[in-house]
């Protein structure tokens, strides 16, 4: 049954039967990556749903285990996570503060270096590598963690990621300067569709850009009383207005894409417009302010993150959590809430916000 844009219902069979997910982003969809790869993310995100730190910046669950649940498939593994990872049902390559093109930032500045080209390229080796354990594999055991070979061009391909190109835009250049990098960046997203599709991928579910105006810990910094800064829901006109921006670009480059790969099938998401329809109706759908910051500490100009512990004249400040996760969207001031990605989730995977609107169980028409 498919569900409306209010409503919700079981999981419909999927028609595609996908039996594997590829995902490809930022810490939006990172379900352990930068844990991996540099330092865990400590407690108390996971608190909800894993009932401890699970790698994800969130209380629980992300939009792309929702994607994983409603195919009935298990929650993806971080492709850079050795420990106990099963590869079978696919693979995770995005990680925390990851962006389109290179940076020249470090992760000290919170920039990934794995940016969108080397995700696909660690995809490639991902694929090739499996294709030949399987090819010399003497027992089952060898292989009995990895994907079937044959299974890689019926798997859907998930891209969610973009964000990060605009945020380190917002804190270097000027407004007209980052609107002039867009084509740039909307050129290297294309990229590495392309080159996904050379090497096989043909269902791709590709997630446009979230109103990164309406995140409260960019908002905090922002106190002046100029007007029209701010809108009628407290979000920041400009940041939003660039994001749209890239929307606009994303969108009419996945219907260029769709005409030139024929072979494949391409659903732009309209994530944007899904997230600030429930911020600028938090109330509506039983959820407090949308400024609030569930985990942190963030009070008098004094600023603790999620999880932190600071000494502050002499007193221990430590970022917790509030005691309700469930009614707030924003999670740490970035990123969402589970019970926000779960209400955003049960809008998007039924087509609602898709272009073609499809729901995700349909995808590879």
């Amino acid at each position: 049954m498919a569900k409306s844009i209010n409503g919700s219902s079981a999981p419909a069979a999927s028609r595609c039967n996908f039996p594997a997910i590829y995902n490809f982003g930022d810490s939006n969809s990172d379900t352990g990556a930068i844990s991996a790869a540099f330092w865990p993310i400590p407690p108390p995100y996971g608190v909800t749903y894993f009932r401890k730190p699970s790698g994800r910046h969130s209380d629980g669950r992300l939009i792309i285990d929702f994607i994983a649940e409603r195919l009935r498939l298990p929650l993806l593994s971080s492709y850079l996570d050795s420990i106990g990872t099963d590869f079978r049902h696919g693979a995770n390559f995005a990680t925390a503060g990851s962006p389109i093109r290179r940076q020249n930032e470090t992760i000290m500045d919170g920039v990934s270096p794995f940016s969108l080209d080397i995700q696909t390229s660690q995809f490639a080796q991902f694929k090739d590598r499996t294709t030949e354990l399987h090819r010399h594999a003497a027992r089952y055991c060898d292989t009995m963690t990895l994907p079937n070979p044959k299974e890689f061009s019926r798997a859907l391909y998930t891209l969610d990621i973009g964000q990060n190109d605009l945020v380190v835009g917002f804190r270097k250049l000027t407004m007209p300067q980052i609107k002039a990098q867009i084509p740039d960046i909307i050129n290297q997203f294309a990229a590495a569709v392309v080159n996904l599709y050379q090497k096989g991928s043909r269902a791709f579910w590709i997630h446009n850009t979230g109103p990164i105006g309406c995140l409260p810990g960019t908002r905090m910094y922002f106190r002046s009383k100029q007007p029209g800064l701010f809108d009628s829901h407290g979000c920041i006109r400009g940041h939003n207005a660039i994001a749209l921006e890239f929307n606009r670009q994303l969108k009419a480059r996945v219907a260029l894409l769709r005409a030139h790969l024929r072979h494949a099938s391409l659903v732009y998401v309209d994530i944007y417009s899904a997230k600030y329809h429930l911020i600028s109706n938090a109330k509506v759908y039983g959820f407090d302010d949308p400024m609030k910051i569930c985990c942190g500490h963030h009070k008098d100009n004094v600023h603790v993150w999620c999880g932190q512990r600071v000494r502050i004249n002499g007193t221990e400040v430590v970022g917790t959590a509030c005691s309700a996760p469930r009614t707030c969207i924003s999670w740490d001031g970035v990123h969402y809430s589970e019970a926000a990605n779960e209400w955003i989730a049960t809008r998007i995977l039924n087509g609602s916000y898709s272009d073609p609107p499809l729901p995700i169980s349909n995808a590879c028409s």
